[in-house]
């Protein structure tokens, strides 16, 4: 048995592949990867943008698009939108033998929406509407005016990834979102399904910044724990507000829990371990979100325990330690938020800079 059919047949977490590119399809590597126990896919403008600079595999297609005086713009979402209807083909399998809980795959709205609340609603309408699939999940940013958006889209059946969660705080908004959105949706609860994507690695990249350069010994002994400690706290949250009356009461309507995903899970300092966002955060009800390189050390070298709910009273000493040292952790959320936002926007700005250049060149040929 693979050790990513362990984690969900021991340990109940589902192992999602964090990359999508039409290579994956054609070849038959992505049904390899759910044949190994990949239960799910994400994606992201940043993944997208590297699949169509990255290959040949889409030029036919952008080609035709471009003779056809399709806009850049649109011929980047024909590409997409082909991209994850195929991956759903794939998966569909999976969704239909879990009765609904995974084989999804996660296409998200363009970054540039992030900070306005109705144009997001309006574009994750138009792709569910346009790719029509049940096992689709429309990515929505965690930013303060993405909350409202999320709320709306569930209170219309609609099953939505929450992205870029990089608090507790936002965490518990995004999970009230969920909540109110369903109270509000009048149709079968239980066709409605979320992810909330906490985002691990990239807390301890700007944690691990500033007690550098706090510089104190104490400071400099927290290096590498901040992340880790914020998604065990972030799973508590999750069981907390998941039980009592008004989710039984939605429970008895047939709603679904919201499962916390833990995504950026690959390592990013070289000198923790390769498996450090994995091995730690894997229990029941959870998602984790791994790139290639990760699955592959995770089959080489990992170890399938319980142990996401280990240690809380230690996560919530490293907090106060943090706090003790001058780490504002809404301030880290803050600017991970932000850069989270401008990175997507980045690589799409520039995809669509790289595919005009290409399409005027096909144009020039012809």
């Amino acid at each position: 048995m693979t050790k990513l059919l362990q984690l969900y047949r021991e340990q109940g977490q589902s192992p999602w592949l964090d990359n999508l590119k039409r290579g994956y399809i054609t070849s038959g590597e992505l049904q390899q990867f759910v044949d190994r126990g990949i239960r799910g896919i994400t994606s992201n403008p940043t993944i997208f943008a590297k699949a169509v600079e990255g290959a040949a595999d889409y030029d036919d297609q952008f080609k035709s698009l471009v003779e056809q005086r399709t806009s850049v713009e649109d011929a980047y979402w024909d590409m997409v939108v082909d991209d994850i209807r195929n991956a759903l083909r794939i998966m569909r399998p999976v969704y239909d033998d879990s009765g609904g809980e995974d084989g999804f795959v996660s296409v998200e709205v363009a970054a540039s929406l992030a900070r306005d609340t109705e144009a997001t609603v309006t574009a994750a309408r138009d792709l569910h509407e346009r790719i029509n699939q049940p096992n689709l999940y429309v990515k929505i940013p965690a930013t303060a005016e993405g909350v409202p958006a999320v709320r709306q889209m569930v209170s219309e059946g609609r099953n939505i990834n929450i992205t870029l969660i990089f608090s507790l705080s936002r965490y518990d908004e995004i999970i009230e979102a969920y909540l109110s959105g369903l109270e509000a949706y009048d149709g079968d609860l239980s066709e409605v399904r979320s992810v909330a994507s906490f985002f691990v690695s990239r807390v301890d990249t700007e944690v691990d910044r500033r007690l550098e350069a706090i510089g104190t010994d104490e400071a400099l002994s927290l290096r590498g724990q901040a992340a880790v400690a914020q998604a065990k706290l972030a799973y508590q949250l999750f069981r907390q507000r998941f039980q009592g009356g008004r989710w039984e009461e939605l429970e008895a309507r047939g709603a679904n829990l919201q499962r916390p995903l833990w995504a950026s899970t690959s390592t990013k300092n070289p000198s923790y371990s390769d498996l450090l966002y994995v091995e730690t955060l894997i229990g029941p009800d959870t998602v984790n979100t791994l790139p290639e390189q990760t699955i592959a050390a995770l089959e080489d070298h990992g170890t399938i325990a319980r142990t996401v709910d280990d240690g809380i009273h230690v996560a919530e000493g490293t907090f106060e330690s943090l706090e003790r040292v001058g780490i504002d952790m809404e301030d880290v959320a803050r600017v991970l938020e932000e850069e989270g936002v401008a990175a997507f926007s980045k690589s799409f700005d520039e995809l669509i800079g790289a595919l005009e250049q290409k399409g005027a060149e096909l144009s020039a040929q012809s």
